[in-house]
């Protein structure tokens, strides 16, 4: 008897213990709470170019099969598409990934459908798994990010910066070779050429390694001087982040309720760019920006300096390059096409398409125009779960003036700069594929009647006063982590960590902190909207601009909304407080180790994390100027709020329990369009009115020198442009000491 109460305790016993660890293996994803998600992404990002680390991720991954699960996906026919693919084989892993290859373009978005229709989160971060070991890792990335920013339970999930993820894209092919030969020799470094090369050793086993983005090796022309602006590592985030908050290829079914207007704030961030591009341009002593023709040279050529991880390196574009070629004809035939239909669309007024009449006459016609631009017309009772992979304009142009990614090899491609939106600003012939599309724009806005008395004046409302404190800008110093470009080793893939540590240090440009204040007087309480905006007063000749011409270049500091109350208002607007901008992101290594010792997620998103993935660098605000300073005029004007049909204000409350997405634009609650009043011809005799103020603003350019903890002893940071003329000495230069010498490491060391 005793003997058949001990095994049925001990079959109870087991059952519970099955039981137990078949909860663990199904439920403890979804049962996370937003910490412990957050390490699991971040994980499954860490050293992507290198197997799997984590045992227990790896063994998800592993252990699961699609084909046994379809009831966890909402739709099945995905799972039966990728299975379908698989067969066939996808991009294989080490090779480069690029969005503009059609077969690429399809496997991707299929490996996004996987991850977005997953039911719950546990099936979620499975799938994951097996695609972060049997999947190309760019594609893993990708598809990773735009599900993270698209799945409602990953929302205040912080993804690493894509600098970090992948520093190819973003750190010059000579610093990424230092870093090698460093990991190669082991950190033995010759202390003598240590200053020469630009290399320095804390006592923290961190290399720093120096990018001179004054090394005029590979300048090819003066809009070269622009680099510290276009290889900017914030701004190519600020934009790839774009792209992933609105893929071209995604419909509107996968976009979050508060992404309204999507086509029209691509256009409106594409115009901005633009502008910006053109103050930095001024502030450089370069004229405005030329315009494409496919059958001209492009004189201003392109040298990206970068290597990828495979040993290929970005095409050159040397000066004069012919862009009309036998191979490409067809590509551009196709160009030229294409923005004949879009451009006889906007002089007729509509376009048929599909079966389907769209017009093309009234205010929110933009959208439209945005999708026959930047994305496509969905078709008419078509499968929706069927991926078109079509070619809007802006790629069939990328296309043209590529590599031609139209006729690629099944697997292998070398794409260019510009097919890679971490680094398609790098490059000058961008902004003119831009300027010749917002032509486009430009052409759609003159059927538009210009803006009257009624539609600017806000009855009561004056601004009284502006005042702006002095604008200096400066360039500083940034250490960016590119641990994950250098291979681990076999101990190191045991510790899931890097024994070594490599740095980048950066030469960037930032500005000193300031405020703008404006009085405004109202007879009355009400709600309105504030707009800012920053322009030109003269151009690169030292000639004054046309309002019309000029109001284009016109960048939008800051929009808020604000509650007027009778009498003198007086408002001061901060410069890091301004709407959607992001200060320097915080380093992936010491995220990672402030969310595991936090408790409240919450708190640290709204303190230090707000507009982590959609703000604009706040260090570029402003354009460089010159040191005796640069005339420009700031622009502020006070409008009645219209208030969009059915919208949530409280989205705009920062204190809330579940905020934990951000908010792209404020002026999106506003029924005015994006860019309001410079977005249509402007009526000059009918434009000016009291709740509208034109400032001069003078912004001065202060020379600086390094004075960061890290500095060398030599020219390398002290002025970069003191290159030519600095001597070396034979003693320093020519040395008969082994680099392989052991470190002092007591030597000329400082603690970061």
């Amino acid at each position: 008897m005793r003997a058949v109460v001990l095994l049925v305790v001990c079959l109870a016993g087991l059952a519970m213990a099955r039981r137990d660890t078949d909860d663990y293996n199904t439920n403890n994803f979804v049962a996370m709470d937003i910490k412990q998600r957050q390490l699991v992404i971040l994980k499954l990002l860490n050293h992507v170019m290198e197997p799997l680390m984590y045992k227990d991720l790896e063994d998800f991954g592993k252990n699961y099969k699609f084909e046994d699960n379809f009831d966890r996906y909402t739709k099945t026919d995905v799972v039966k598409d990728f299975l379908k693919m698989l067969k066939v084989g996808f991009l294989p892993r080490g090779e480069i990934f690029t969005l503009h290859i059609d077969r690429q373009l399809k496997e991707v978005v299929n490996m996004f459908h996987m991850l977005y229709y997953a039911k719950d989160f546990d099936t979620f971060v499975r799938t994951a798994c097996w695609m972060r070991l049997y999947l190309n890792e760019g594609m893993f990335v990708y598809a990773l990010t735009v599900a993270v920013r698209h799945r409602e339970d990953c929302k205040g999930i912080i993804l690493p910066p894509p600098y970090e993820i992948y520093p190819y894209y973003f750190v010059r092919g000579d610093v990424i070779q230092k870093a090698y030969l460093l990991k190669m020799k082991k950190g033995l470094l010759d202390l003598k050429l240590c200053d020469f090369y630009g290399i320095k050793k804390t006592d923290k086993d961190i290399y720093i390694i120096d990018e001179n983005v004054y090394d005029k090796r590979v300048y090819l022309n003066h809009d070269d001087k622009l680099r510290y602006f276009t290889e900017d590592i914030d701004l190519n985030t600020y934009y790839y982040y774009f792209h992933v908050d609105y893929p071209f290829w995604m419909k509107d079914r996968f976009m979050d309720k508060t992404k309204t207007r999507r086509f029209e704030l691509t256009v409106y961030m594409y115009q901005q760019i633009l502008a910006r591009y053109y103050l930095e341009r001024l502030s450089n002593g370069l004229g405005r920006i030329k315009d494409l023709s496919w059958y001209k040279p492009i004189k201003k050529g392109y040298w990206p300096w970068l290597k990828l991880h495979n040993g290929i390196e970005f095409p050159v574009r040397f000066n004069n390059y012919v862009i009309a070629r036998d191979y490409n004809l067809d590509v551009i035939r196709l160009c030229d096409e294409y923005e004949k239909i879009i451009r006889e669309a906007i002089i007729k007024g509509y376009i048929e398409i599909n079966g389907l009449r769209l017009e093309l006459t009234k205010t929110d016609d933009m959208e439209v125009l945005g999708k026959l631009i930047y994305g496509n017309i969905e078709k008419v009772d078509v499968d929706k779960t069927y991926v078109d992979s079509y070619r809007y304009l802006l790629i069939v142009m990328k296309a043209a003036i590529g590599l031609n990614t139209f006729y690629s090899d099944k697997y292998f491609v070398v794409p260019t700069i510009l097919d890679t939106y971490q680094t398609a600003l790098r490059d000058p012939v961008f902004y003119m594929l831009q300027k010749r599309i917002i032509d486009l724009v430009c052409l759609y806005k003159l059927r538009l009647p210009s803006y009257t008395k009624e539609d600017l004046y806000f009855p009561g409302v004056k601004i009284d006063n502006v005042n702006v404190d002095k604008l200096v800008t400066y360039f500083d110093d940034y250490l960016m982590d590119m641990t994950n470009a250098v291979y681990l080793t076999e101990d190191e893939l045991k510790k899931t960590r890097s024994d070594m540590k490599f740095f980048v240090r950066k030469r960037r440009l930032n500005h000193q902190p300031f405020k703008v204040t404006f009085d405004i007087l109202s007879d009355k309480s009400v709600d309105c909207v504030v707009r800012i905006f920053l322009g030109p007063k003269k151009d690169h000749m030292g000639r004054l601009i046309d309002i019309n011409i000029n109001r284009l270049n016109f960048v939008e500091l800051d929009t808020f909304l604000y509650k007027l109350t009778t009498g003198k208002n007086t408002i001061v607007r901060n410069s890091y407080d301004m709407h959607n901008l992001v200060r320097d992101r915080i380093m992936t290594r010491d995220l990672w180790k402030k969310v595991e010792s936090i408790t409240d997620m919450r708190d640290f998103f709204i303190k230090d994390l707000r507009n982590y993935h959609t703000g604009f660098p706040t260090r570029l605000l402003l354009p460089k100027g010159f040191v005796g300073g640069m005339h420009m005029m700031l622009y502020v004007i006070v409008t009645p709020l219209k208030l969009v049909d059915n919208v949530d204000l409280n989205v705009l409350d920062v204190n809330r329990k579940d905020f934990v997405y951000d908010f792209r634009s404020t002026v999106l609650l506003d029924k005015m369009p994006l860019g309001f009043p410079f977005d249509r011809r402007i009526d000059v005799g009918n434009f000016f009115t009291p709740n509208m103020k034109f400032v001069d603003v003078t912004i001065f350019h202060k020379k600086q020198t390094c004075d960061m903890k890290t500095r060398w002893n030599r020219y390398v940071l002290k002025n970069y442009n003191l290159v030519d003329r600095t001597p070396i000495e034979s003693d320093t230069y020519f040395v008969d000491t082994d680099l392989n010498m052991k470190v002092d490491r007591n030597r000329n060391l400082f603690d970061i």
